[in-house]
């Protein structure tokens, strides 16, 4: 490699963690482990707020920051690196949305998540897909008492599309059709990589990030070198520098080794 790359960030689901076995598979632990051993820091970058990263104990120990819920809260510690919330007048026009349409959604507060107009979809997506059986859900109203980082309504791509220039200061990112994650303009995976590298002191070209949804693009865009998981979408692959095989045939430890980063 013509750089050295000092910190990588990874998206957590069908990224690091397997959506077969829900859990980061072996390979990627071992060379994990290595990486980091050799002096690289490694990120967590995430559409998951806090409170539902509960599938990384394989390897707590080596996270040394993370860019959660899309880029709006990102940490390293107990410190804050940004706090991005959405305007409210922009969280009101989304919950309407949802109450006029019949739409349940995820609301997601500094310190709390509630879930909204349950039809089933959530408790599919979030307890089964995500592996997130024994979570606990927050009540609406003490999660409205807070700022909101980040909606998750089950819109269809065309309700989205209807919704999104409805909203003043907001973006959105989609990694399954279930469901797309809104947050303030101002915050998105890439944005979340350039403010931790500022805080961190690392360049931007000493980055390396994986992911394989669409709300990964912005990051693998932002890093030095972006990497595409093969299980990943295809508009994904196309924005990548570089694309790995499957996560669960070796992903994250296979382009590890091709950049000899391990």
């Amino acid at each position: 490699m013509d750089r050295k790359i000092k910190a990588l960030f990874f998206d957590i689901d069908g990224t690091l963690v397997s959506f077969v076995t829900h859990r980061v598979p072996d390979s990627a632990v071992a060379a994990l482990e290595e990486a980091h051993r050799n002096g690289v820091k490694i990120y967590i970058s995430t559409g998951r707020p806090v409170r539902l990263i509960v599938n990384l104990q394989q390897i707590d120990k080596l996270i040394d920051g993370y860019v959660s819920t899309s880029g709006a809260y990102c940490f390293v510690g107990k410190e804050t690196v940004r706090c991005e919330p959405m305007l409210r007048e922009d969280v009101d026009t989304v919950l309407r949305a949802c109450r006029a349409w019949s739409v349940p959604v995820v609301v997601v507060g500094t310190s709390k998540v509630a879930d909204y107009q349950d039809n089933g979809a959530i408790d599919r997506s979030f307890r089964v897909g995500l592996g997130l059986r024994d979570f606990h859900f927050d009540s609406l109203d003490e999660v409205m008492r807070e700022p909101i980082l980040q909606l998750t309504p089950f819109f269809s791509p065309r309700q989205e599309a209807e919704i999104m220039p409805k909203l003043k200061r907001c973006t959105s990112g989609r990694w399954t059709d279930a469901f797309v994650d809104i947050t303030s303009v101002k915050a998105d995976k890439g944005i979340g990589l350039r403010a931790m590298a500022d805080h961190e002191g690392f360049g931007i070209a000493e980055t390396m990030a994986f992911g394989d949804g669409g709300n990964d693009i912005p990051i693998l865009r932002a890093a030095g070198i972006g990497v595409a998981m093969g299980n990943g979408r295809d508009d994904v692959k196309a924005m990548a520098d570089y694309v790995t095989t499957h996560i669960d045939d070796d992903g994250i430890a296979n382009a590890l080794h091709h950049f000899s980063i391990i």
